[in-house]
């Protein structure tokens, strides 16, 4: 160090700006981010150019020109005569009329499933253990086309297989039957609201007191069947009044080419419903027996030892636990569920992307139809998790 300059601070090395390690990082972040930048510029450029010589701009207003294309299933009213962005709706329905019905009945199965693998009975718990390694370890779409090939064995609509006069297996799909309301119908229904009215109140006033006394007890069992109660003596004045029921079970009844009353589930939709039950649940199953085996042992041991059945073991003491388990992995299954429906398109189910595909096929339109596409199933999923990641949070154990 020369005489007289300045000593530098203890501890501390005047490292140049171009050798600093911090700031080093920044630049190549700043540069990767602007490299990234410049590629998709770049495909950008090249894709509208193409498009533009091709006489295919990327435009929306093909939404409002009429379809002109059938869709042989649909939650809402629909023709020919409407428009793309209509059919579009369709098939966004589709999509959660098949996703919303195989979450439900994947996770009783999957439920049920992952319960029998963990049976002390060895007959039920090899069964599963069978079922789940051979589900599992087929491709989905293939299980898909099987269903719908089986359906197709079934014999003509006039020689339907009938099944306790409530159900009937036809080459056209299965008929069911099913609910149908009467004149009185809306009249009842003040009677369901009023009910529903009145157990909320229930609930919220015993939990109330519950929260002064500072003890446990149960409230929601006893709301449910108040407002039950109310519903059931609504709909019995409601015979006593007109003479009807509000609501009756239509029978199907064979007339000469079809069925007349109940309500026909078509071929394609019950072998995409069948699939994504039987493959997802497999998956479920599996994640409820981790869920049950991540309780400990003493918690079995400690219910036994105050005189709980096995059921009332596994529903009030082992379930609530595995629950904080089950919910995260859980997700990711019906999120998969939903997206898997895609594969309807083998079954010539009308979903989200057969309707979307049509659209594309008749318009030329590809670009906004794909990010329509992507964004219909991106607004699902992250609605489904919402939801799963709320509930997750309700059931998480909070320190105090």
């Amino acid at each position: 160090m020369a005489v007289g300059s300045p000593p530098l601070p203890s501890g501390k090395v005047n490292i140049p700006f171009y050798r600093d390690t911090r700031i080093i990082a920044i630049i190549v972040q700043v540069v990767f981010a602007l490299a990234v930048v410049a590629l998709l510029w770049y495909l950008y450029s090249n894709m509208m150019n193409g498009l533009r010589q091709a006489n295919l701009l990327p435009t929306f207003a093909f939404l409002s020109v009429p379809a002109g294309f059938p869709i042989s299933e649909s939650v809402i009213e629909y023709d020919p005569s409407k428009t793309y962005g209509q059919a579009f709706i369709v098939g966004i329905l589709n999509t959660i009329r098949v996703a919303g019905i195989g979450i439900i009945l994947a996770t009783l199965l999957g439920l049920i499933l992952g319960i029998a693998r963990l049976s002390d009975n060895w007959l039920l718990r090899n069964v599963a253990l069978v079922y789940v390694e051979i589900v599992r370890n087929i491709p989905l779409l293939l299980q898909l086309i099987f269903w719908f090939s089986l359906t197709r064995l079934f014999p003509r609509i006039q020689e339907s297989i009938e099944v306790g006069g409530l159900m009937f297996l036809h080459n056209r799909g299965v008929t069911l039957a099913w609910p149908q309301t009467a004149n009185d119908f809306d009249t009842w229904m003040w009677w369901v609201y009023g009910g529903i009215v009145i157990g909320i109140i229930f609930y919220v006033v015993r939990r109330i007191q519950f929260a002064r006394r500072d003890r446990p007890g149960v409230a929601l069992p006893y709301a449910i069947l108040i407002a039950f109660a109310i519903a059931l003596v609504g709909f019995l004045l409601s015979y006593v009044l007109y003479g009807a029921w509000p609501v009756s079970l239509s029978i199907p009844e064979l007339q000469r080419f079809n069925f007349v009353g109940g309500i026909t589930v078509t071929n394609s939709f019950a072998a995409l419903l069948v699939g994504l039950v039987i493959y997802t649940a497999v998956f479920i199953g599996e994640i409820v027996r981790s869920g049950i085996l991540a309780v400990s042992k003493g918690q079995r041991e400690a219910a036994r030892a105050l005189g709980l059945t096995p059921g009332q073991t596994m529903r009030l003491v082992i379930l609530p636990q595995a629950l904080r388990v089950i919910i995260p992995p859980l997700t990711s299954q019906y999120l998969n569920l939903t997206k898997n429906s895609s594969l309807a398109i083998a079954v010539a189910y009308p979903d989200l992307f057969y309707v979307a595909n049509t659209i594309n096929n008749q318009t030329g339109q590809a670009v906004p139809v794909i990010l329509m596409l992507m964004a219909s199933y991106l607004s699902v999923s992250l609605l489904t998790s919402l939801f799963m990641n709320w509930y997750n949070r309700r059931i998480q154990l909070v320190e105090r």
